[in-house]
Formats: structure tokens, C-alpha cells, sequence
């Protein structure tokens, strides 16, 4: 039996297996992953050598497959490294051992690593320091001499001036005193010239001393770039037919070499232990087991999609041959009749369903701007006022000409219009109301998410009021001060926010039937009339 294969204890006949294999960007865990991971939480929470480590956070995973002889079992892997190795008895190995002292990537990396220490012998030493030094002094008794013969001209000038108001000069004291002002100007220019000249010399014999510092660091770069390409040659990949591939030419239509990590996460780990083992993938899970990292939203013991960035193109080719269940984002909508909430001659407001993109994406077309445009071909210029989540329902403005549309945008500018959310999370919020303040940015490394950054992060403000409080569940109303992506789903979830993540968030909670988020309410000016409008519509999941 193969070492890494784990017995699930169950037969086929006695289990009702998928009929498609877990699409890893969008999915609710099968039963026979949940069992899984059930015996995984099982098995770290004996290792206490790794109790403060995974304590601080790390993304473990399991893959369901069945071997030849018709028995269920799984595969168990953790990403990047633990406990300062990629390979322990419980888990697959990894495509490539990164950590191997005589490898290709401890190789390059230790001569990395001594140009490194060259740059910053070169960078610390005396003689640079004491040029640095030079170039100061330099610096400060130009500005010494030119103040002092600044303050003596002037004071000659004060000379002349009280000379020439004495009374009348002839025509030799009057040239005398132009004279001695002309030469003090050219004194002056010398004088700063003098100087210049000195601390040329000596930025000179600076830069002449930081060019071996320069050809260092360009030969680092090089030699970085190369190693990143030389050691993503070396994780080569499988996929179902039996292919395979390593992660440049994985990466090659996308334009671009392979993000660093990539490769390192769970599910190329136990797809490719799994093909090169003859064991068939019946369906997967990745979850979280500890804290959550700094700025990121993750909770431990929930599940969460494969990143995009490193993850997507690998899984892409990975799971070539094998029947996936689609992505139910990318999937468009069955066709259903607009919702309109409000419509007259200069707008409309509908209420989107859940599950339907705003605008068209790049893998999904079908939107409620699309639909819309099909329904009101009049409207011309930019239509869409503002944006919902593809997976929050409720109402969104639509202008039907450009003027309209840029007198509601700048009401969105000024912050005059009001929009009320409401949502459904899981735990209990102690405060009945409050406000959020924590700034977000993209996630560049696993996009769409977004996450906490006090540093690079823009203002995201979000108030809120408690409605209700039942089964373990809060109902709460959510304004939203300033329009970050993803604004309320973080700050819900981020444990400086609320740390109750809305019920059916697949990104920062735990997915379910639908995200329940809701925006109820928009209140603002008409463009047109100026009468005040509050539109509102039900909220379906109460």
C-alpha cells in the first residue's frame, strides 16, 4: 500500500461518490472530504512539536481518490513548509524540494547570499563612510562660506549706500563703489564654485567606490531571475492524461514566468503525488488551521477556494482530463425578468439577484448591465452608477444618459447618497452599534480578495447597527462610508473588525447557499428633479 495513502474506512458501494470532481475556486466540501479533513484535524492536534506553528496559521489540504483495487482514501498535504522541512510520513511530498541542502535552489541561493554579504561589506566600509563623511563637512563649510561672505557683502552695501546718500560722488568714487560690487559678485560665484569643485571630487571618488556595489547588484538580479526560471523548470506538473509540464511553460501563455510559491500550495501537491501514484482524484478540500494571518481574514477550521494567481493556471492544466464541476461564478444566470424597483425617463433602479455580476467579467459575459442594455437600448454614455458583488444581491442605480450618470457619481464623491446593507453573520456582535475603520487593499497574490494593510491600504469606514441576535446568528444593518471592494465582507470578518464573517462568504467565511448580503436601501437626490428619494426592496433571506 502506498505509504501517503490513507484509508478512509469506508467501500465504494457503501458511499455515494461525486459525480464530478470539486472545482477548487468555487466549491461546498463533499461529505467524504469533510471525513478527511476530520482525520487530518485529527492527526495535528496530536503533534504538539507543531503546536505553536501551526497555531500562528497555515492552509493544510486533503484529496479524496481511490486506488485500483476500488478503495477510498485520501492524501494529506500543508503548504510551503513545516517545522523548517517539505516532507513528514503523514503528508505527500512536495513537486520540488526547495529545502534540499544539495539541491539546485540551496545551491544558487547560498551564492545569492554571498553577494549579498559582499554588497553590504562594500556598503558598510570605512573608507565609504568616511567619504560619506567628507562629502558632509564639504557640504557644510560651502554653506559656512557662502553665508559669511553673503553677510560681508552686505554689510559693504550698507557702506556704499550710506555713502552715496551723503552727498553727491564724482565720477571716480561712483565707478569705485560699482567696482567693488561687481567684484564681489564674481568673488562670490568663485567662491561657490571653489567649493563645488571640492565636493565633485569628492562624489567622484563616491561613485567610484559604489560602482562595484552597482555591478553587484545587477549581477544579483540576474542570477535571481535565473534561479527563479531554473527552479521552476524543476517542479514539473502532471495531469489526468498523463502529461506533463514544468511551471515556465505552465506559466508561458499568461506572458509571464510563475509567481514566487507557486507550486508550494496543497492542491498541486496532492494532484501530482496523486497521478504519479495512479490514484484517481475524487474530490478535494483545502482549510485553514490556526490564526489568521496579519492583514489577511482567515478563520481556522474554514474552507477557502485555491488562489488565483499562483494556484489558477496550475490547476488549470493539472485537472485537464478529469470531469470538474463548473465554476458556478462563471456560469451565467438563467434568464429572468429585470427586477425594477424605480424607473422613469433619466433612471432606473434594479435589484440584482445574487449570483449575477454587475458588469461582464472575463470569463462571464452575462451581467445585469447586459441584460439591462438588451431592455433599454435608449440609454447611452455610462450607465452603471455604482457596483454590487457578484454574490450580494440589491439595488443598483442605472442612469439612462451621461449627464444623469455624472450628477450621481458626483453625489457618490460628496458621499451624499446613503446606501443600507443588510446581512446575516455568524457569531454574535457584543456591541449594538459601532464603527469600522480599518483601510483595505487588493490581495496582488489571490485576487479578488482583499486585505487589511495600515501602510498601503485606503480609507474604509463602515457603520453598522445590531437588528437582531438569534441561534448563535446576528442581523445586522451595514453603512458604508467610503466603497472599497469587498469593504463589508472584510470588515464583518477581519478579527479587528467584527470578526463574524457574513453566512455564505466563500472568501472570507465559509460558503453556503448564497452570500447573505443584502443592499436594501439607496437614498439620494434625483439628478434631475432634485426631489429626495429613498428606494428600498426586501431583503431575501429573512
Amino acid at each position: 500500500m502506498i505509504e501517503k495513502f490513507h484509508r478512509l474506512g469506508v467501500e465504494e458501494s457503501a458511499v455515494e461518490l461525486p459525480r464530478q470532481f470539486t472545482c477548487p475556486f468555487c466549491y461546498e466540501p463533499h461529505p467524504l472530504a469533510l471525513m478527511a479533513v476530520e482525520r487530518v484535524q485529527r492527526y495535528v492536534a496530536t503533534r504538539d512539536d507543531w503546536a505553536d506553528e501551526l497555531a500562528s496559521g497555515k492552509m493544510l489540504g486533503v484529496l479524496v481518490v481511490r486506488n485500483d483495487e476500488g478503495i477510498i482514501g485520501f492524501l494529506a498535504a500543508f503548504s510551503g513548509n513545516l517545522a523548517g522541512s517539505v516532507k513528514h510520513d503523514y503528508f505527500v511530498p512536495p513537486v520540488y524540494d526547495l529545502l534540499d541542502p544539495q539541491g539546485e535552489f540551496k545551491h544558487g541561493e547560498a551564492q545569492i547570499t554571498a553577494i549579498n554579504h559582499e554588497v553590504e561589506r562594500l556598503e558598510h566600509a570605512p573608507q565609504r563612510a568616511a567619504l560619506r563623511r567628507r562629502e558632509a563637512i564639504a557640504r557644510q563649510e560651502m554653506a559656512q562660506a557662502i553665508a559669511d561672505y553673503k553677510a560681508l557683502m552686505a554689510s559693504h552695501k550698507r557702506g556704499r549706500d550710506e555713502r552715496r546718500q551723503a552727498g553727491p560722488l564724482t565720477a571716480q568714487q561712483a565707478e569705485a563703489l560699482l567696482n567693488q560690487s561687481r567684484y564681489e559678485k564674481a568673488q562670490l560665484k568663485r567662491i561657490r564654485q571653489h567649493h563645488q569643485a571640492m565636493i565633485q571630487s569628492i562624489v567622484d571618488e563616491i561613485a567610484a567606490a559604489d560602482q562595484e556595489i552597482d555591478q553587484l547588484k545587477v549581477r544579483r538580479k540576474a542570477m535571481s531571475e535565473a534561479l527563479q526560471e531554473r527552479i521552476f523548470r524543476l517542479f514539473v506538473v502532471s495531469n489526468a492524461r498523463g502529461e506533463r509540464r514544468d511551471l515556465v511553460e505552465v506559466f508561458k501563455p499568461l506572458g509571464t514566468l510563475p509567481p514566487a510559491g507557486a507550486g508550494e500550495c496543497c492542491a498541486p501537491r496532492l494532484l501530482n503525488y496523486a497521478f504519479g501514484h495512479g490514484l484517481r482524484p475524487v474530490c478535494m478540500a483545502e482549510f485553514w488551521w490556526g490564526e489568521s494571518p496579519v492583514g489577511e481574514v482567515r478563520h481556522h477550521g474554514h474552507f477557502y477556494p485555491a488562489c488565483r494567481s499562483k494556484c489558477k493556471p496550475i490547476l488549470e492544466y493539472m485537472l485537464q482530463g478529469l470531469d470538474v464541476e463548473d465554476n458556478p461564478l462563471e456560469k451565467p444566470m438563467r434568464a429572468a425578468t429585470l427586477d425594477v424597483v424605480y424607473d422613469d425617463q433619466w433612471l432606473t433602479v434594479l435589484n440584482k439577484p445574487s449570483g449575477m455580476l454587475t458588469v461582464p467579467g472575463k470569463a462571464l459575459d452575462d451581467s445585469l448591465l447586459s441584460r439591462y442594455q438588451l431592455a433599454h437600448p435608449e440609454a447611452s454614455g455610462p450607465i452603471v452608477v455604482h457596483r454590487l458583488d457578484q454574490e450580494t444581491s440589491g439595488l443598483v442605480v442605472f442612469a439612462k444618459d451621461k449627464a444623469v450618470h455624472k450628477a450621481l457619481q458626483q453625489q457618490f464623491e460628496a458621499h451624499t447618497i446613503q446606501k443600507q446593507y443588510v446581512a446575516l453573520l455568524e457569531g454574535l456582535v457584543l456591541l449594538d452599534e459601532g464603527v469600522i475603520d480599518l483601510p483595505i487593499r487588493p490581495d496582488v497574490d489571490d485576487r479578488p480578495r482583499q486585505r487589511v494593510d495600515y501602510g498601503q491600504g485606503k480609507p474604509a469606514v463602515t457603520r453598522y447597527r445590531v437588528l437582531e441576535r438569534r441561534d448563535g446568528h446576528t442581523l445586522i444593518a451595514l453603512q458604508p462610508l467610503t466603497g472599497r471592494t469587498h469593504q463589508l465582507r472584510v470588515h464583518c470578518s477581519h478579527p479587528q473588525g467584527l470578526n463574524c464573517p457574513i453566512v455564505g462568504d466563500r472568501l472570507y467565511g465559509r460558503a453556503s447557499s448564497r452570500l447573505m448580503l443584502h443592499a436594501r436601501s439607496v437614498t439620494f437626490d434625483h439628478p434631475v428633479t432634485s426631489r429626495s428619494l429613498c428606494i428600498t426592496c426586501p431583503v431575501p433571506f429573512l
